[in-house]
């Protein structure tokens, strides 16, 4: 991956919709060339998906929640468990006193306790420990340009 193809990550997160002669001036290449640069990209598996951002509280899912999971054995086969609870949007498996860390939205903590409740419903869950967020100050997608090593 080159300079360019960090150039055109960067200029597709910022708006997945922009015709490819537009990423193509942005970045000083000809519509075709960023179409075919893109379509590459694909291929490689280095764009997965093409998405939008919504607002969660537009939405009705203000509450936003990390929790941390303990359990009493490997969890890493556990992640259609933790994928079929829609609230959770993240699951990772994770070093250090916890095994697994979600991402949990809800529209209240009443619904985040019910959440709290089915994830500790899972096979080898002996706990959680939730951390509600009171505010967020930014989200950022992962920079290409700030890995750039070309």
């Amino acid at each position: 991956m080159d300079h360019i193809d960090r150039l055109l990550l960067a200029q597709l997160q910022q708006d997945a919709t922009q015709s490819y002669a537009a990423l193509g001036q942005a970045v000083g290449l000809s519509a075709g060339a960023a179409h075919e640069r893109v379509r590459k990209l694909r291929e490689r598996g280095v764009i997965r998906r093409t998405t939008i951002e919504v607002d969660p509280a537009a939405v009705g899912s203000a509450v936003l929640a990390y929790v941390l999971v303990d359990s009493t054995s490997w969890m890493g086969d556990s992640a259609n468990d933790f994928a079929a609870l829609p609230e959770v949007l993240e699951a990772h498996v994770i070093a250090g006193t916890a095994s697994v860390l979600v991402k949990v939205r809800t529209a209240t903590t009443e619904q985040l306790q019910d959440v709290l409740r089915r994830i500790y419903a899972i096979d080898g869950v002996s706990g959680t420990q939730a951390t509600v967020v009171l505010e967020t100050f930014f989200e950022r997608p992962l920079s290409p340009e700030a890995t750039d090593q070309t």
